[in-house]
């Protein structure tokens, strides 16, 4: 039996994005949004909310209502250099990712080069077949069709074989949908009808058994 294909989220799936790194990438937003929008904080925070919610990314609703530079927003926002400094994540990780049987692909609402700077300085770049930050979805974020639909075309896969490890439950009702086996990073002790497996850490991972 040929093994199933991985796709990873990264943020508060691989790495705890939730300690530090994201508070620094919604300050950053914010003060874009202030900048370019010529909004008062309390406002930008409103619409940073507000498009997160709707679209799956800030910046898809920027693009879509104020016609933003997609790429110049990512880039103001995720220096990787900075960001880094607030990086968690599991001791064993890349011991636990190498234990994995089958291919592994990264699907990543980050743009490209946060994507690689952070797998690079959690020095597991290397165990992941193909990287996709959402500048390489053409900038439609999860958990729109469209993301995984072009992943899933590039790279060949029929999504019964694919397993999708995330800590986002609208980006796993997606997977579920086009039929992708659901694992969900999350301490929350219940689970939807959709999601297939719940895990803590992805150490966890090795006890399901998917392959």
């Amino acid at each position: 039996m040929s093994h199933k294909t991985w796709i990873f989220d990264l943020d508060d799936t691989l790495h705890h994005a939730s300690g530090g790194i994201f508070d620094h990438i919604n300050k950053l937003m914010t003060e874009y949004m202030m900048r370019h929008l010529g909004v008062g904080e309390e406002e930008a925070c409103a619409l940073r909310s507000r498009y997160w919610a709707q679209y799956g990314a800030t910046m898809h609703g920027l693009t879509t209502h104020h016609g933003i530079d997609p790429q110049q927003f990512l880039i103001d926002t995720h220096p990787v250099e900075v960001l880094a400094q607030w990086l968690q994540f599991e001791d064993r990780l890349a011991e636990n990712l190498t234990a994995l049987p089958g291919r592994k692909i990264i699907l990543s609402n980050g743009p490209q080069h946060y994507v690689e700077g952070i797998l690079q300085r959690m020095k597991i770049q290397h165990h992941f077949a193909s990287i996709y930050g959402v500048d390489q979805l053409n900038y439609v974020p999860k958990p729109h069709l469209g993301a995984f639909q072009t992943v899933l075309a590039r790279e060949g896969l029929n999504p019964a074989h694919c397993i999708m490890v995330e800590d986002s439950l609208p980006n796993l009702l997606t997977a579920k949908e086009l039929g992708m086996t659901t694992i969900w990073v999350s301490h929350e002790p219940r689970k939807p009808a959709y999601v297939d497996h719940r895990i803590e850490k992805i150490s966890q991972l090795l006890r399901l058994h998917l392959n």
